[in-house]
């Protein structure tokens, strides 16, 4: 058992500490909301902190969800930054989904203090947070990501280490790259069914066990037919993702012209008042452009 801070108690944070605690380790939270920390406490026992400083206190391990990355450094530097109370030896482990520049910025001030720091984000939103089966992508060092990988199996179905710091963010950068172009062929495909009278539900029944197949598929076909987008993550959450992953490339000098045609289609998502429908929503920006 270990002492473990969690700090960011959202859709995604909230079940991943729940899990630590119900692997057996003594868990202290703390959320920007306070009232959501005392619910949390209300449910899974443990304790909360006024402060990231205040709840990292005494913590083997810190661990993160947080929203980008201004939330992650004001979660971890200045007088009430979860660095401060951190021992040396001890691990801070970000789940958020930021810049691989904030990271190793990160990495080098926790190293000042001889603290290590794991970027580790996550995959699989909502459910796979609350069912404790996320894929986790790591950098960092190796002795680091050694030490904290039981503590993160709490929640996950797969963990591994990508690299040095800063690889576990750009490992994630590709995973929603090609969640991007996934989520609009579906779409694309699904509208196109629906335009030719075809039974949409019956279609994907047949090509769903050929190439065509994929995670996105299985799991949001029915809804997006339905026309339903309350079940993952966020279209605005992806925007800001992918506008890391186009800055990044701009600076890597990679092509990402897929990427940046389906970012745009987010925003036109947005602008239909869906920033907070599921990623599946791209279909009802087809959709409505046939009005």
């Amino acid at each position: 058992m270990a002492k473990v801070s969690f700090l960011g108690l959202g859709v995604m944070g909230y079940p991943m500490a729940g899990h630590l605690v119900k692997a057996g380790h003594d868990v202290c939270v703390y959320n920007r909301t306070t009232a959501k920390a005392q619910a949390w406490v209300e449910e899974h026992g443990g304790t909360m902190g006024k402060t990231p400083r205040d709840a990292a206190e005494g913590a083997d391990f810190v661990m993160a969800c947080v929203g980008n990355d201004d939330d992650l450094r004001s979660v971890c530097l200045g007088e009430d930054g979860a660095l401060g109370a951190m021992a040396p030896g001890t691990i801070f482990v970000d789940h958020t989904t930021v810049s691989a520049k904030v990271t190793r910025e990160l990495y080098a001030a926790a190293d000042g203090k001889q603290v290590s720091f794991v970027d580790a984000p996550v995959s699989g939103g909502q459910a796979g947070a609350e069912n404790g089966q996320l894929g986790i992508m790591c950098g960092g060092d190796e002795g680091a990501y050694a030490r904290a990988e039981p503590v993160m199996q709490a929640y996950a179905k797969a963990c591994k280490r990508l690299g040095k710091s800063g690889a576990g963010q750009l490992t994630k950068m590709v995973n929603q790259i090609c969640i991007a172009g996934l989520v609009q062929g579906l779409s694309e495909g699904l509208h196109f069914a629906e335009k030719a009278g075809l039974d949409g539900k019956a279609v994907v029944e047949v090509i769903s066990q050929g190439a065509a197949g994929s995670w996105q598929m299985a799991n949001r076909y029915e809804t997006m037919l339905d026309g339903e987008f309350e079940h993952g993550f966020a279209v605005d959450w992806m925007r800001k993702d992918l506008g890391i992953c186009l800055d990044t490339a701009d600076e890597n000098g990679a092509s990402l012209p897929v990427t940046a045609v389906v970012d745009q289609y987010y925003k036109d998502v947005q602008k239909l008042g869906g920033g907070r429908w599921d990623t599946s929503s791209l279909i009802q920006r087809l959709r409505k452009m046939d009005l």
